[in-house]
């Protein structure tokens, strides 16, 4: 049995009781491995070892003192926990006792986040001091709470108090599931519409943990790097040490790739789980700094496809024997399809540019995957003519284990999402691709997405390959404004960093031409520059379509120029910084002016500077590319006139 999870594990409480098994197994083999906050000799990051009989009863003290503070079996708990040593112990306990973790990206806006807390009806929460801030100021959010607990924030003591409660009493044994027993909610990220509550039942979860197993690891890898908590908890699962790095981990595309490379040195890390956007970042830092990570035998990235320049990249800086996997999955579904790199760059690497789109591998092992027909509307029942013909471009459909079966009280969203074909049932993904005839699947792009013009519809990754070629080009976004049918597609262009702007016309030429010279891009006839394409927080790597569309329909048509009013309304705050400056000076004084100079002080200097994040969110909404600290005096210098008027003004994007 490879790590206790390929084969012949049951699926009652399967990874709680797994977890027990190492525990009694491999008691002082390292579980985890995470930053304690200290600071060795040479200034690198201290950490700080859990063994695997000491992570095995901290969890199940911990489930113990969950359960005495009132949380037991079906009980909706939110996380709002730094991810690393505490989530991972918090989320296997609540496991334990049968509870649902309810798991939300706080990088989906805070907004957007609290409508999810509510509109899952948590029952008991779980978070940082910064949290429980949260809850009291925005009590709406959590009116079904029933059982409050304060964590630490993170630097490993954070559930001292949690499992010295539980540990008072006798050892608690994990709690007996069923396969259909929900196991936790995990909502999608809403990166492409409203954010959804995942079903994930105990029988997905043991699909979703066999089919990374048999699609990527050999029994010789014993430690993994963790850049996603939930990768984590099948690492423990199946027995590897787990090596939490110093990172925030809703921000990947942060992460510092000198800490992440030493992480993999200091501990012998035999393979990690990445968004590209970490990736970039560490494989230019390998190559840059000559480090070597011997260790290192394997790479799976996941959140947005592999280009095949960084494979390559990853390739050289790697180990020869060492695979690099780029797996294609969402929430509803992981992993769907996975291709490794040498497979990826032998034939399939020139596809992205010929218009194919990305080749994303074939079904992962106990997963099918189908192609029906494009539509926007609920597709009931499965029906001999909803598949495609071979070849042909559709949507992407999925069934298995590892799929979720339906969405948490969310009727509508079942509804146009799943299709039922007797006893099993498809997941519509919403992305579009086709099969080609050695069975590997091509993404093309999110259906939501798809230009839709006079001349047919495109598909935004098929038609971004062609330019993403260029070698000044460091990515693009095909993004429509106009009604359906009739949208006018604009091609955003993000240079490589350092690229002069001057060389733009040179570049846009090219570009014109490479798209001209293929049937799939002839009718793309706008370009336009863009200073930093705007992409989710959590993968740091899916380009926010949505807002550039009104970004390219500003600079292309001046829809949203100031008005006369706008000039005039901002003319308002500076004529008050003009009385802060001449004030002084007047030749005479009276109480009045005096109270007047102050209130203008007030609202020049402390309301202007309390409005500088509303600002931030909205230059980002945007999608303007400008600096923070020229958005920051903007706003110091015109308040709210500046930023809520934004949306009406053009940009410059060499701002």
């Amino acid at each position: 049995m490879r790590h206790g999870i390929a084969s012949g594990a049951r699926q009652e409480a399967f990874l709680a009781e797994l977890l027990t098994r190492h525990g009694a197994r491999t008691p002082d083999k390292a579980a985890v491995i995470h930053p304690d906050g200290s600071r060795d000799t040479a200034g690198r990051p201290g950490y700080t070892a859990v063994g695997y009989a000491e992570f095995a009863s901290d969890v199940a003290a911990c489930a113990a003192g969950l359960q005495g503070q009132g949380i037991g079996r079906g009980t909706r708990t939110a996380l709002l926990v730094t991810p690393g040593a505490d989530l991972l112990t918090l989320v296997f306990a609540l496991m334990h006792i049968g509870a649902v973790p309810v798991v939300v990206d706080p990088g989906m806006g805070l907004g957007r986040m609290l409508d999810c807390i509510r509109r899952v009806g948590v029952q008991a929460f779980i978070g940082v001091p910064a949290a429980h801030l949260l809850r009291r100021l925005r009590p709406g959010a959590f009116a079904g709470v029933t059982t409050v607990i304060r964590v630490g924030a993170g630097k490993g003591g954070g559930l001292a108090e949690l499992t010295a409660l539980g540990g008072c009493g006798p050892a608690l044994p994990p709690l007996a599931s069923g396969p259909g027993d929900l196991a936790l909610i995990g909502y999608t990220t809403g990166s492409t519409g409203p954010a959804k509550p995942v079903e994930i039942t105990v029988g997905m979860l043991l699909g979703m943990a066999r089919g990374v197993e048999a699609g990527h690891f050999t029994a010789d890898m014993t430690s993994t790097l963790v850049t996603l908590p939930l990768i984590g908890v099948f690492d423990l699962a199946a027995g590897r040490t787990v090596v939490v790095p110093k990172m925030n981990m809703g921000r990947v595309g942060s992460a510092d790739p000198t800490l992440l490379t030493d992480a993999i040195q200091r501990f012998g890390v035999n393979a990690m789980f990445a968004s590209p956007a970490l990736l970039g970042p560490l494989s230019a830092h390998l190559t840059r700094t000559g480090a070597q990570v011997p260790s290192l035998r394997m790479i799976v990235s996941g959140g947005a496809p592999v280009s095949p320049q960084l494979m390559s990249t990853l390739r050289s800086v790697l180990p020869d024997e060492a695979r690099v996997f780029s797996t294609y999955g969402s929430t509803e579904a992981l992993p769907i399809a996975l291709v490794e790199s040498r497979e990826a760059m032998d034939g399939p690497a020139d596809g992205p540019a010929d218009g194919l789109g990305v080749c994303v591998g074939r079904p992962a092992p106990g997963t099918s995957v189908a192609i029906i027909g494009i539509t926007d509307g609920p597709v009931a029942r499965w029906a001999s003519e909803l598949p495609v013909s071979p070849g042909e471009l559709g949507e992407i459909v999925v069934s298995g284990q590892a799929v979720s079966q339906g969405y948490f009280q969310s009727p509508r969203a079942d509804e146009d999402h799943k299709i039922q074909d007797g006893d099993r049932r498809w997941h519509r993904t919403g992305d579009v691709g086709w099969i080609d005839d050695r069975g590997r699947i091509w993404f093309c792009g999110r259906k939501s997405h798809r230009v839709r013009t006079v001349n047919g519809d495109l598909h935004t990754v098929r038609c971004e390959g062609v330019f993403n070629s260029h070698p000044q080009v460091n990515r693009t976004a095909l993004v429509g404004f106009g009604p359906h049918g009739e949208q006018r597609p604009v091609l955003c262009v993000e240079l490589e960093p350092g690229t002069d702007l001057t060389r733009w016309p040179r570049i846009e030429s090219e570009l014109r031409a490479a798209g001209a010279g293929n049937p799939v891009t002839k009718t793309i006839e706008d370009f336009l520059p863009h200073p930093a394409l705007p992409v989710d927080i959590r993968h740091n790597a899916k380009i926010r379509r949505e807002l550039l569309a009104g970004w390219a329909e500003d600079r292309l048509t001046g829809s949203r120029r100031p008005t006369a009013a706008d000039w005039a309304l901002r003319a308002v705050p500076l004529l008050g910084w003009a009385y802060l400056a001449v004030w002084p000076l007047l030749p005479w004084d009276h109480g009045a002016l005096t109270a007047l100079w102050w209130v203008d002080a007030f609202l020049s200097v402390v309301v202007h500077a309390g409005q500088i994040p509303a600002a931030l969110r909205a230059e980002y909404e945007l999608a303007t590319g400008r600096r923070p600290w020229a958005t920051a005096a903007f706003t110091m210098l015109f308040g709210a006139t500046w930023w809520r008027r934004r949306s009406r003004e053009p940009k410059d994007v060499a701002a």
